[in-house]
């Protein structure tokens, strides 16, 4: 049984995520795994998006587990916020999804057109879930980035 997730967004986009594209700059999309992975990959999409004038958006999945309501988080909203905020820049939109499966929604919530930069460590013999999240994005048909630490 699948359920909807929970989608809050910060920043400066706007609330709609079907906004027309006649205007629309380059979206970089940078997925939160942890703070010194995610810090790299950010540091990677502000370098993209000097010589690019593109956005960036970070967009963080909180798993909620399923004894409690999706609205209703273990880990309080405010403090992935805050923690979210302490990575990103001024420009940098923040959205976070409160869910049940991390990969599938982040697959959802991403456009079929995305950039999408993942920070991860190096290769190691068990696979993580950033890896699988990658091939998954691929298999979809978006770029992505992906940046070792």
């Amino acid at each position: 049984m699948s359920q909807e997730p929970v989608r809050l967004k910060y920043g400066y986009l706007s609330a709609e995520p079907d906004a027309p594209n006649h205007d629309r700059q380059l979206d970089l999309k940078v997925i939160f795994t942890d703070l010194p992975k995610t810090a790299a990959a950010l540091a990677t999409a502000r370098t993209m998006a000097r010589g690019l004038s593109a956005h960036i958006t970070l967009m963080a999945a909180e798993v909620v587990p399923y004894p409690l309501p999706l609205a209703a988080p273990d880990v309080p909203v405010e403090f992935t916020e805050r923690m979210l905020k302490s990575i990103a820049v001024e420009d940098t939109a923040v959205e976070i999804y409160l869910c049940r499966d991390r990969n599938e929604t982040i697959r959802r919530a991403l456009p079929p057109d995305s950039v999408v930069i993942v920070g991860t460590r190096k290769w190691r013999w068990l696979p993580s879930w950033e890896r699988q999240l990658t091939r998954l994005l691929r298999q979809d048909g978006r770029r992505v980035l992906v940046v070792t630490v």
